[in-house]
């Protein structure tokens, strides 16, 4: 089974939205990113290592990252070579952390704000 494009024409930019960030929606996703930001690019045998997955988890993974755009490939010789497919991916990367570390820093003032509450 054929699975459709994220960009299928005539979509709602929203809807396309919300596929982009289906494709992020896996922590191995998001880590296979990271460690793609942090490089120009890694070959798989790196990424095998850093995620510590099998080879067929692995490119599983891969596999929705490129159907949604976020990496693209290269074989040289017997070795595949991954990248992050537009910088923009790192700055989105970068922005996601951002806002979490904002809503941690917010979740433990709220924390800390309980022990000042009569003890019950």
């Amino acid at each position: 089974m054929k699975e459709s494009s994220t960009f299928s024409e005539g979509k709602p930019l929203y809807e396309i939205k919300a596929n982009l960030f289906k494709g992020l929606a896996h922590p191995v996703r998001v880590r296979i990113l990271e460690v793609l930001s942090a490089a120009d690019e890694a070959p798989v045998a790196d990424l095998l290592a850093d995620t510590r997955l099998e080879a067929s988890h692995l490119s599983q993974h891969l596999a929705v990252l490129r159907r949604h755009g976020l990496v693209s490939s290269d074989r040289r010789a017997s070795a595949v070579y991954y990248r992050l497919a537009q910088p923009e991916v790192a700055e989105l990367l970068r922005v996601a952390r951002g806002l979490l570390v904002g809503m941690l820093e917010l979740n433990r003032a709220q924390l800390d704000s309980t022990s000042r509450l009569p003890q019950l």
